[in-house]
Parts: structure tokens; C-alpha cells; sequence
């Protein structure tokens, strides 16, 4: 089974409108109908959001990359809930001195559902 690259051609798939877009420090590819978890949106649950920091966009095959945004393009998407991630443990020890501490963090998530891909 072959693997398809962003952006190549197949008879079989037609092209799919993406975007790459940035939030929180983080870069994530999207198309319309995908959920993703982000980080908190300054948003309640159940209302739109706008994302207006696109880096990339394809479009019917047509690849446009901004400097370092693309003029005009945006993600609508709708809030679905807030979360909080998995628990991730934090161990810091010194060995031989009688030191040692436990601490966890649980990140704070938004998910998201695409609803357009607008240029």
C-alpha cells in the first residue's frame, strides 16, 4: 500500500481543502469536519471561534504559504467542550542528598470541530 504525501494526486482521493494553522505555539493541519484538541480558548462551549493565523493553505491542489500568514484566510470553528488533558507526572530527585519531589500537571484543552476553511 502506498502512502500519499500532502498534496499529491490520486485517482482515487480527490484533492481535500487544508489549512495549517497556529494556536497556543503549536502548528496543526486541519480540513473541514475534524476535531482537534487545542489549548483553552477564551471561549464558552458551543460558540464559534476564529482562527485567523493561517500559515498554509491548499486549496483544489493549489498550495498558497504566507509570510508568515496567509492575507485573508481563516478557520471557523465551533467549540465542543473544555477539557483537561491526561496527568503528567513531574519527578525531581537529587540522588544521595534526601531530595525528592512529585508534582503533576494537567493541561487545560478546548475541542474543536471545523465547521469552513475560508480564504
Amino acid at each position: 500500500m502506498t502512502s500519499l504525501w500532502l498534496g499529491e494526486r490520486s485517482p482515487t482521493r480527490p484533492h481535500i481543502m487544508y489549512a495549517v494553522l497556529e494556536t497556543g505555539g503549536k502548528q496543526y493541519r486541519v480540513s473541514t469536519g475534524e476535531k482537534l484538541e487545542v489549548e483553552l480558548l477564551p471561549v464558552e462551549a458551543g460558540q464559534p471561534f476564529v482562527f485567523e493565523r493561517v500559515l498554509l493553505l491548499s486549496d483544489q491542489g493549489k498550495v498558497t504559504i504566507g509570510t508568515p500568514v496567509v492575507a485573508g484566510a481563516k478557520v471557523l470553528v465551533d467549540v465542543v467542550e473544555h477539557k483537561r488533558g491526561v496527568k503528567k507526572v513531574i519527578w525531581k530527585m537529587r540522588r544521595r542528598k534526601g531530595y525528592h519531589k512529585k508534582q503533576g500537571h494537567r493541561q487545560e484543552l478546548s475541542v474543536v470541530q471545523v465547521r469552513e476553511i475560508t480564504t
